[in-house]
């Protein structure tokens, strides 16, 4: 029994299993920790609804479906030191727990366990993309292999009796086989992949046929921080239904990749729709119309308390009726999310998101804002004239982007309330939905 984090020569190859059985840890820096009972995901419940759907025969059907639900794992703490550790089990009872990344081997995690006043370090590792700390038992996922060790010792110093739980946010992991279960898996041999037609944050969008419909196909290759990136957007997915956001159809599981299918947006992204036919084709009428489908998408998001920290004309895209819906969940998440700033798109982030981390529903509407400026620009770039670094230093100071050529004044209103510094003094999706209801109304091209 290892109990030293000690490495018995096995090379530890960082790739994840994407068999039917498996779940992937998420645990990287900023976008998969949950509460226990998160807002996106009602942890633990399955919200079943019926979905049309076409059967071999191309006959209507109706097709079950449920809300894929996440494991939290309240004993697992991340990225702690050994000294941390042994200081956080206290008192040292006999089976106290808790499981940490390993410092010595990064990609693996070490189980700390009390005995006899002590603390014990077990190596958990990755061995032929399973985990096992003796080479004797093999686990799919932590949460597997702590409740083996929960029920028998099986050569560790002692039984697992109780966990010391993480305070704050609490890591989860994403279940593939509730996919499965939700009925939300599409068998290899129904797909049919044809030609590349995109590029998406994990790896090429494909145009396929689905039971005789053309579907949007996102392909991941087997790359284990990427699989938890993607399984958390196709989760978040599961839970999503609104006729402005682009629907989620099902994933197809197995050892090569990872496949996310999604309905087919025929006229592609927003912003590509706009600069491609500019003026002489894009109406009053159609500006109006896609910004208030966008806006009707991100109100659903608003009332479930999900935050899509990556609004932005790109990532709305446009059916074959020239419908509007956002997509791109990648980096959605739970309402009033802190996270590291890294890696965000600077010119539709809102200043408190890109200075402390800090996301709702209220930085989203910063990022509309700036949508209806590419709405209405015919797809330019947003300030354009000033250099990225700068951006945020000239928005605190006070400066906005000038209405673009041809905008209704009432729309560029809307614009300006956006873009208050103060979060709290920006108007609600619902209530721009409304007045942008009205200018519907008395649009015309």
């Amino acid at each position: 029994m290892n109990t030293g984090e000690m490495d018995h020569g096995y090379q530890n190859t960082g790739r994840t299993h994407f068999g039917t059985n498996s779940q992937q840890l998420v645990t990287h820096s900023f976008c998969d920790r949950a509460s226990p009972v998160s807002p996106i995901t009602n942890i633990g419940s399955y919200t079943p609804f019926v979905q049309h759907t076409k059967d071999d025969n191309n006959m209507n059907s109706l097709q079950r479906k449920a809300q894929v639900k996440l494991n939290a794992m309240p004993w697992f703490h991340g990225k702690i030191s050994r000294e941390t550790a042994e200081d956080l089990l206290t008192p040292k009872e006999n089976g106290l727990f808790l499981v940490r990344e390993s410092t010595n081997y990064p990609g693996d995690y070490t189980l700390c366990v009390c005995y006899l006043g002590k603390v014990e370090h077990y190596r958990v590792k990755y061995k032929d993309n399973q985990l096992t700390i003796d080479d004797e038992e093999f686990f799919e996922n932590l949460s597997q292999l702590v409740e083996h060790y929960q029920n028998d010792a099986d050569g560790l110093c002692t039984q697992l009796t109780k966990s010391l739980p993480k305070k704050g946010k609490q890591e989860f992991c994403i279940d593939t086989k509730s996919f499965i279960d939700a009925g939300w898996v599409i068998q290899e041999h129904e797909l049919q992949l044809n030609e590349t037609i995109g590029k998406g944050e994990f790896g090429d969008v494909l145009l396929g046929v689905y039971r005789g419909e053309k579907v949007a196909v996102k392909m991941l290759k087997d790359s284990s921080l990427e699989a938890q990136k993607f399984l958390t957007e196709a989760l978040l997915m599961t839970s999503l239904r609104h006729e402005n956001l682009v629907e989620l159809l099902g994933l197809v599981l197995n050892e090569k990749h990872l496949l996310l299918v999604t309905e087919y947006m025929g006229k592609g992204s927003l912003v590509e729709y706009l600069r491609s036919r500019g003026r002489l084709h894009v109406t009053k009428k159609d500006q109006i119309n896609f910004a208030v489908d966008t806006c009707s998408g991100m109100e659903y998001l608003e009332y479930r308390k999900v935050v899509h920290r990556d609004l932005a004309a790109r990532n709305v895209l446009i059916s074959e009726a020239g419908v509007a819906k956002v997509a791109d969940f990648g980096l959605a998440r739970e309402e009033n999310y802190i996270v590291d700033a890294g890696k965000l798109p600077i010119k539709w982030t809102a200043p408190e998101a890109l200075r402390q981390g800090i996301f709702s529903n209220k930085s989203d509407m910063w990022s509309f804002g700036v949508l209806l400026w590419e709405i209405y620009s015919f797809g330019r770039v947003p300030y354009s004239r000033i250099p990225l670094i700068d951006v945020v230093k000239h928005v605190e100071k006070g400066y906005r982007m000038e209405a673009p050529e041809c905008c209704p004044p009432e729309i560029y209103e809307i614009m300006r309330q956006t873009w208050d510094l103060l979060p709290e003094r920006r108007p609600t999706f619902k209530d721009v939905k409304t007045k942008l209801a009205q200018l519907k109304v008395v649009t015309v091209n």
